[in-house]
């Protein structure tokens, strides 16, 4: 196995970097005060130093999500990038999926024409197996699919407040599915949010979005309930072309993939006494998600348009007590439900051969993938600070996922899990800082329990540069679907009932997984370096991070009932590359850079398969579908007087899927500040340099230039 070195030009970025925090190391040793926070966290306490505690403060940015410790950049084990729900909305941002595309080495695309996928350094396929996505700690990736459905995601995105991205592996805090990363979406406390707040979009093909919020103080007790609506039409149409040469030389088919969601939250803070505060959090989201019968195949017959419909709910509640000063512990609960029906009628004609039979008459009969998912969580962390320069966070978590579906498992399931984590932070010398943790699970999918560790150290190099090493190790253990499936579709409704009345009520295209997988494993080695300094009256940070990935035991193959399971642990992947982020702030102007290398070597690793050298060659590109070699993204945002703002965006991916993917976005808002209310409305324009397809050939817009408009309020 080769590996591709860096071209010449990173080489020489690369040097440059160094050269700045050279030179910077060796002139700039001021320090920058910061902003004295008033929080009431419990989590803060007396006698901390300056401008370092729980609370989130500036200059220099703090995250949660990593090892659920409040840290700054400059003592976090790991490279994380934080996106602020203003720059969101900022930005125009559509769809919280789009959102990942500021973050450096992650990817967004779709498959199944209409449905968004997110991946950090690729290696996916259909399903988002390998991210740990959580909402304010809530585990938000589908029970038994292991997959994330970034359309019913039921956060608004005028919810957000911010979203953390850990871009590692992070199942030292977060269990087996933190495989490559962790996104943490923490939404607006209702605290901040009292008042009436109404939002509505619209734009090309088809796309609406209207919100809705009002919240408000009752003695301790603050609350919010949001409403929002999503719709759209989806892609325009799709290449196809089945036997030419080019994909372009084919026909251009229209497609059903619109999508309508519902969705109400009610979110509240109940401060019990100073030692003692509630969270309660509810959520219900109507789905209909179409997809193409195409999708399926002619084989399938399928009548109509197979859409998916269904109701989502979850519950969330978390008791946080103040044991002292230096001294808090949370228990949290969660219950989520995800019930999914999509149903349809098939009508094979006559003549089709069928396992061998040629159908003398036309088939008909109705069937469904209906799926009904939900998942039991609790949790338990306490947090405690030893002293200013020793900190630990301990916890433990135990999680029921429950199936139904006798379509896809021929009946009823469920897989245990039991978690528990431990990190430590200690700060023996001011410049340097240790972070060790671990957690240890034990899943029923496997009926094996895991270790997964990570080490790393930070040496601040100036108050406000920071170089660090970090080695961690994770593993992903499969889905429950992709160990234990038994799929099948039964047929009701047979007509003609004289000729296939034997079919009623009998499993078709019955298939049961072998069963034999066994989990994957990443070790990864990460070298990063953060700076931040003023800039004139601006301030500027950058974090430069270098990684080497080692992936063992990949499952890759594909999962299809009407054609072939060939699933295995059988690729080997070696990634390395470089990943920058960087940004610069005025008091009215902010810049924004992120780009991302990456060099990916791929090896089969399997038993000889039946086909040879090219079904090798396909396990190895279905793990590659969302890999970019060169990604990254540049944002602009300046506001003017007269309560004007601009911002402009370009994201760039090549070669993603099949093409380059590339897109231009601006934005202009003009401000209304009434006596009681705040008006502000803007246009939002999308621009496609390229007439290819978004990132394959179902992918496809009629127009590159679309345009978007929106008005609020406030009051």
């Amino acid at each position: 196995m080769t590996t591709t070195p860096l071209p010449r030009w990173n080489k020489g970025l690369v040097a440059l970097l160094a050269s700045v925090a050279i030179n910077t190391y060796a002139q700039d040793n001021t320090t920058y005060p910061t902003i004295p926070s008033g929080s009431t966290d419990p989590s803060m306490s007396e006698g901390f130093e300056e401008g370092y505690d729980f609370v989130l403060e500036q200059p220099i940015p703090e995250v949660l999500s990593t090892t659920k410790l409040r840290q700054p950049k400059s003592r976090v084990p790991g490279t994380t990038t934080v996106i602020q729900g203003e720059l969101i909305r900022d930005l125009g941002i559509l769809n919280i999926w789009e959102v990942f595309r500021l973050v450096p080495g992650m990817t967004v695309g779709f498959v199944q024409s209409n449905r968004p996928v997110v991946s950090y350094h690729g290696t996916v396929a259909d399903d988002q197996r390998r991210l740990q996505v959580q909402i304010d700690g809530r585990t938000a990736y589908q029970p038994s699919l292991a997959d994330v459905d970034w359309h019913a995601m039921p956060v608004p995105l005028e919810n957000i407040e911010r979203i953390e991205v850990t871009r590692g592996p992070n199942a030292a805090a977060y269990g087996i599915n933190a495989f490559l990363a962790t996104i943490n979406i923490i939404t607006r406390s209702p605290q901040d949010t009292h008042g009436v707040n109404m939002r509505v979009r619209a734009g090309d093909h088809g796309y609406k979005q209207a919100y809705g919020s009002v919240g408000d103080q009752v003695g301790n007790y603050d609350w919010r309930l949001s409403y929002s609506r999503r719709e759209s039409e989806g892609f325009d149409y799709r290449f196809y072309n089945p036997d030419g040469p080019s994909v372009r030389d084919g026909q251009r088919k229209t497609f059903d993939d619109s999508f309508r969601f519902n969705t109400i939250n009610y979110d509240s803070i109940l401060n019990v006494d100073p030692d003692n505060a509630l969270d309660v959090r509810l959520g219900y989201s109507d789905v209909y998600d179409e997809e193409d019968a195409q999708q399926y195949g002619e084989e399938f017959g399928i009548q109509g348009i197979p859409a998916e419909t269904g109701d989502d709910y979850y519950l969330q509640t978390k008791w946080t007590h103040t044991l002292s000063q230096r001294h808090f512990f949370h228990i949290q609960v969660s219950y989520q439900d995800y019930n999914r029906r999509q149903r349809w009628r098939s009508c094979i004609p006559a003549g089709t051969n069928v396992g061998g039979t040629v159908l003398p008459l036309e088939l008909c009969a109705d069937t469904n993938q209906d799926i009904d998912e939900n998942r039991l969580e609790f949790e338990v962390q306490d947090t405690f600070a030893f002293s200013n320069d020793l900190r630990f966070v301990n916890g433990g978590g135990y999680r029921e996922d429950r199936f139904n579906s006798d379509t896809y498992f021929n009946g009823r399931g469920s897989n245990y899990q039991t978690l528990l984590f431990s990190n430590a932070e200690y700060t023996p010398i001011h410049w340097f800082t240790l972070n060790a943790g671990a957690s240890w699970e034990k899943t029923t999918s496997l009926d094996d329990d895991f270790i997964s560790p990570r080490v790393a150290t930070n040496f601040q190099l100036t108050e406000n540069q920071t170089l660090r090493f970090v080695f961690s190790k994770a593993v992903r253990t499969p889905d429950a679907f992709e160990q234990g499936a038994d799929w099948g579709y039964r047929a009701t409704n047979v007509e003609p009932a004289f000729a296939y009345g034997f079919l009623e009520g009998q499993r078709l295209l019955d298939f049961q997984a072998p069963g034999d997988l066994h989990e994957e494993t990443i070790i990864s080695r990460e070298i990063s370096y953060f700076i931040q300094q003023r800039m004139g009256m601006g301030l500027f940070s950058t974090e430069v991070k270098f990684f080497h990935d080692s992936l063992r035991d990949i499952i890759s193959g594909v999962i299809s009932v009407s054609g072939r399971w060939d699933l295995c642990n059988c690729v080997a992947i070696d990634q390395q590359g470089i990943e920058i982020e960087s940004s610069l702030e005025y008091q009215q102007s902010q810049f924004r850079l992120t780009y991302a290398y990456m060099d990916q070597d791929s090896e089969y690793r399997g038993p000889p398969p039946p086909l040879g050298e090219n079904q090798k060659k396909r396990y190895i590109r279905l793990q590659n579908r969302l890999t970019a070699r060169n990604s990254g993204s540049f944002a602009w945002i300046q506001r003017f007087p007269r309560s004007i703002t601009t911002s402009a965006a370009y994201y760039i991916a090549a070669d993603l899927g099949e093409y380059l993917y590339d897109r231009i976005d601006a934005r202009v808002a003009k401000s209304f500040y009434l006596p009681r209310s705040t008006v502000e409305l803007a246009a939002i324009m999308h621009y496609y340099p390229h007439d290819d397809p978004i990132m394959f050939p179902d992918n496809q817009y009629e127009n590159q230039t679309q345009f978007f408009f929106e008005a609020s309020v406030k009051f």
